[in-house]
């Protein structure tokens, strides 16, 4: 029987170790699941994947001898990944669930028959995520071309890769959701896309992505930001008035001069940038320069518009910039031109670029458009671009919209997000999740974390007073031997 003193303070103990065991853990556990609640509205974002390089060499090798081409808007980033925009989905902070859809393409093409077709013709947009748990699958939009039969298969939402997302925790994000460097497989379904090229189960490159997620049900951005598209300013937008007929303002002209020329300059080569002024805007894989005002004759097909917006490129031995944007149309083709100057000089005025397709030019919901219209470089760019490229060189494709009323609303830029997705082989990536893969950043102004339970440091304060209430049992054993002893 131990001595009468020595009772109270072990009830002490164990009611000490009682009290943090079911205390302050099970209130951990209550607080976390507090943070469950309706899906939140994803909107705005990208999703960087590469699909599978040693595919892409192979389309882009001696034996394919073929080509990729960018839809949609998609862009390219770092040396092999492709860029989709505009996430829109939803987002759970409670259960982690994650789902969200891209806008973008890219088709790839190789084997190139006599007839001009192509053995290989493969095209994947539209790709969307689904995450559940610790798993996730890829989808995309597929047109693709059987080996031999050449039969062409057109399916929407195809199941192409598995995510493993094991040891990443999709819960409790704010502002944003960003995964790096998620290993990818091909499913069964995404092997019958590739034509047979690949069996499932094959490793494909990794993915990456970036998404806002907006606050609550009401949809205002978790970090207190207007919504995408919403003016910045409290003023309100002026009153939009149809000009008059023939006239117009508001146009805007999309164009990212050369996908090559812009991996040159932000490359190891040039190690350069470029930045945007006059409001032209930057859409990833495109520059916008906005504000057109001009003429069209919808009868003759004719149009004569000027738009605001510079774009300067600077790096090693380079510095180009690009004003005064100008656009003609007439008899079905285009001409861009702009105001070029280099090293900083005095500009050389309305210099013609680049010339395109303006036959698809029509009118409908009160808007003027063509869209991506392919782009041959003249004669006067290729002088331009110091002979970087020749004449009738493939430049990016051109996209126009000429609202020809107060209704007419402009194709939105693509929207690739606030937040910022972790790059491939990013040095902080694994600092960030044993495997290299993050979730659930949560942006600087983001104030859902005041309501957040901060669960390791409780838990850790736990375990240590535990271990102060174990040290002081095996003190009262100690001292009870040598009483009994």
């Amino acid at each position: 029987m131990l001595p009468p003193p020595l009772r109270p303070a072990r009830a002490f103990a164990v009611a000490l170790l009682a009290a943090v065991l079911a205390g302050l853990v099970p209130g951990a556990v209550a607080r976390a699941d507090g943070d469950s609640g309706p899906a939140r509205t994803v909107s705005g974002g990208r999703l960087d994947w590469g699909v599978k390089s040693s595919f892409q060499s192979y389309v882009t090798g001696p034996i394919a001898q073929g080509r990729w081409d960018l839809q949609g808007g998609a862009a390219t980033v770092g040396e092999s990944r492709f860029r989709f925009h505009s996430a829109k989905g939803s987002y759970d902070a409670g259960s982690g669930a994650f789902e969200a859809g891209f806008s973008g393409g890219v088709h790839f093409t190789g084997h190139k028959k006599p007839d001009g077709s192509y053995e290989l013709d493969l095209a994947l947009s539209r790709p969307a995520v689904r995450i559940a748990g610790a798993s996730g699958t890829l989808y995309a939009d597929v047109v693709s071309k059987a080996k031999g039969t050449g039969e062409v298969t057109r399916a929407s939402q195809v199941p192409l890769a598995a995510l493993d997302l094991k040891g990443v925790n999709m819960r409790g994000a704010g502002a944003s959701v960003s995964l790096a460097n998620v290993p990818a497989t091909l499913t069964a379904d995404g092997a019958k896309a590739f034509a047979g090229y690949y069996t499932a189960g094959t490793a494909l490159d990794p993915v990456a992505l970036s998404a806002d997620v907006l606050a609550g049900a009401s949809g205002a951005p978790a970090s207190g930001a207007p919504a995408s598209g919403a003016p910045s300013s409290g003023a309100s937008e002026p009153e939009k008035k149809d000009a008059p007929k023939g006239e117009f303002t508001g146009a805007a002209v999309d164009w990212g001069v050369r996908r090559t020329f812009r991996e040159y300059v932000t490359g190891s080569i040039a190690q350069g940038s470029w930045k945007l002024t006059d409001g032209a805007q930057d859409g990833g894989a495109l520059f916008r320069f906005p504000a057109g005002k001009g003429t069209y004759d919808e009868a003759a097909r004719t149009l004569d518009a000027a738009f605001t917006g510079t774009v300067r490129f600077t790096g090693n031995h380079l510095d180009l910039t690009l004003s005064g944007v100008k656009v003609t149309a007439k008899d079905g083709r285009g001409t861009l031109a702009a105001d070029v100057a280099s090293g900083g000089g005095e500009p050389r005025r309305n210099v013609p670029l680049v010339t395109f397709d303006t036959s698809g030019l029509k009118e409908k919901d009160g808007l003027a458009a063509v869209t991506e219209a392919p782009a041959e470089l003249t004669a006067e760019g290729a002088e331009a671009f110091a002979g970087m490229y020749r004449k009738g060189e493939a430049m990016d494709p051109v996209s126009l919209a000429v609202p020809l009323s107060a209704e007419a609303k402009l194709p939105p830029l693509p929207d690739l997000g606030k937040a910022s997705a972790p790059a491939e082989g990013d040095p902080t990536a694994g600092q960030k999740a044993d495997s290299g893969r993050k979730v659930a950043t949560k942006s600087a102004t983001d104030t859902s974390s005041d309501s957040s339970f901060p669960v390791l440091p409780v838990v850790a304060g736990a375990v240590g007073v535990a271990v102060v209430a174990a040290a002081a049992l095996v003190a009262l054993r100690r001292r009870r031997h040598r009483t009994t002893g």
